[in-house]
């Protein structure tokens, strides 16, 4: 107890410290807990709602068309992340037959959802319809989830079960379609046909001439008795597709064996022309041969197979005899015989019969052989070629082109009848030449039209001539002028000699002098004056004298580099 005493305490301590703002805040929590304990018994101890559809509806008009109905009813109920909510599942099941009799379940809702929603008091009558409903919703999904089809409307048809498969009513189906803008499946058969099969496949029983697939304007699409001449027109594209495959494959194999022969500007195909019948048929064949007794044995140098033809499978032998007279009816005592009139005088004659009957079956080896025929037969190939002879360029003594009147001169050599023969019997051999079949190959010598081919290559070889020209002229011009340079600085560099040795000559007389009047000075014993200039050339030179006297070998290469340098 002593503990408790001390907590109120403490307690009495602390409320008297506290202000009367805090004091308010603590009753303020205390009351808010209160409050929500109370609210979430009383929730919890509610009874749960029931939804109304299994799976949530997206549209906000539809929501608002089934809560006013259910408002209307009377039925209290709950909308939550799209999931309707009704107060029980008995309320649930009455309201759910009411959407399905009303036609208020949404389009987006799962046909098959219907069905699991199972109650005590369904018939089999409801089970039906619920399954066509659920067939017919789930169709229009199918055919509106299609790329090209912006909605879909079905009608179903399924007739109870009879008793006999005779009297059993065919069940039908018709379809409203409304294409999207700028689609073809209105006149496109293969997609319609995929509609067809989609809807026939989905339904049990129903038959492909029991469907009626009609656009928003009541024109059928499924009547493909309006797509034959689309057909024919189909299959006259195919057959041309084929033949001009055909006939160029023929032309390869005819333009590559003869360009190897006669090179590529010298063959033509004027003609190829293939004949074809389209046909679908299959043929059966029954093979009968020998049957093997003994098998041939191959370690043995001799054949030693034995076969036999047949042999006996069954046998029968009949034989007949009769001696006396015929048989004459008669009639009760006291009447006439049965026997005809014309037959009377035949009566009471001997007669004498034999039959003797031999039936042998034989057994053979039988082979069943079924081939499909090619879907077409080449009924008659016509072809026309065309050969080119040759022309060869006609050259003088020296071997140089003829030139003439602004052309080459031009020799024709034409194709010989003999290679003709041979082009046309590899022509023959390459289509595969039936004269039986009314196959015609013509093959002839016809010289083709080269005059712009000619003049192109007269042109050439006049440009051709002309470069030639042009280049052994500026070929000479060059030469001419190299040589002209060449004399030209022969010329300076030997005009400059002849300057350097005159100038030099004129400075050693010059020197000459200047050293004669200083000797004639000095022997006369006149003191001479000389500038700096004359002092400093009169140092080198003898400078230049005693190098030359010290090393004159030196020297000697010094001078020849100079020279060679000049």
């Amino acid at each position: 107890m002593d503990w408790f005493k001390k907590i109120l305490e403490n307690i009495r301590t602390m409320w008297g410290k506290w202000t009367v703002l805090q004091k308010v805040i603590l009753f303020s929590v205390i009351a808010t807990v209160i409050i929500g304990l109370v609210l979430v018994v009383s929730f919890s101890g509610a009874p749960a709602m029931t939804p109304l559809l299994t799976s949530p509806v997206s549209d906000p008009e539809d929501v608002a068309r089934i809560t006013n109905r259910l408002d209307e009813e009377g039925v209290k109920n709950n909308v939550t992340g799209g999931i309707i909510y009704v107060e029980d599942e008995n309320q649930a099941r009455k309201m759910r037959n009411l959407l399905i009799r009303e036609d208020l379940v949404p389009d987006q809702t799962d046909p098959w959802a219907l069905f699991d929603m199972e109650r005590w008091t369904i018939t089999d009558y409801e089970r039906d319809v619920n399954l066509r409903r659920a067939l017919t919703q789930n169709l229009e999904q199918h055919i509106g989830a299609l790329d090209e089809v912006d909605s879909a409307q079905v009608t179903l048809v399924i007739p109870e079960k009879a008793l006999f498969s005779t009297e059993q009513q065919p069940a039908s189906a018709s379809v409203i379609i409304s294409p999207k803008p700028g689609s073809d499946i209105s006149e496109n058969r293969y997609k319609i046909e995929g509609i067809v099969k989609l809807i026939r496949f989905a339904v049990e029983g129903l038959s492909e001439e029991n469907i009626v697939i009609t656009d928003i304007y009541g024109k059928q699409l499924n009547n493909f008795m309006d797509f034959q001449d689309f057909d024919r027109l189909e299959l006259t594209k195919r057959m041309l597709r084929e033949k001009q495959v055909l006939e160029a494959q023929y032309m390869g194999q005819i333009l590559q064996e003869m360009k190897g022969i006669f090179s590529d500007k010298r063959v033509r195909i004027i003609n190829m022309d293939i004949d074809l019948e389209f046909v679908n048929k299959s043929v059966e064949t029954e093979e009968h041969y020998p049957i093997e007794m003994t098998p041939e044995d191959p370690s043995t140098p001799y054949p030693d197979r034995q076969v036999t033809e047949s042999f006996i499978l069954s046998q029968s032998n009949t034989n007949k005899e009769f001696n006396g007279t015929g048989f004459n009816p008669e009639g009760p005592p006291g009447q006439e015989g049965q026997t005809p009139p014309q037959y009377q005088d035949l009566t009471n004659l001997v007669g004498n019969y034999n039959e003797d009957s031999d039936m042998t079956n034989y057994v053979v080896n039988t082979r069943q052989i079924s081939e499909d025929s090619s879907p077409y037969q080449i009924a008659r190939i016509s072809v026309a070629v065309a050969l080119d002879g040759i022309w060869k360029t006609t050259r003088n003594e020296k071997g140089e082109y003829i030139f003439e009147n602004g052309s080459l001169v031009r020799e024709y050599i034409p194709v010989s009848d003999e290679d003709i023969r041979k082009a046309q019997t590899l022509v023959e051999h390459a289509v595969g030449f039936d004269s039986n079949r009314g196959d015609s190959v013509t093959v002839q010598h016809i010289p083709f039209d080269r005059t712009e081919e000619h003049r192109l290559q007269d042109e050439e070889y006049l440009k051709r001539q002309q470069l030639q020209r042009s280049l052994f002229y500026s070929i000479i011009a060059l030469v001419g002028v190299i040589m002209a340079f060449v004399v030209f600085r022969l010329i300076s560099k030997e005009m400059e000699r002849r300057r350097r040795i005159r100038e030099e000559e004129l400075a050693r007389q010059h020197q000459a002098m200047r050293e004669q009047a200083l000797r004639n000075a000095e022997e006369e014993g006149v003191e001479v004056e000389m500038s700096v200039n004359e002092r400093a050339r009169l140092e080198m030179q003898e400078n230049a004298m005693n190098l030359a006297r010290e090393h004159p070998k030196d020297v000697a290469k010094l001078i020849r580099t100079w020279l060679s340098e000049e």
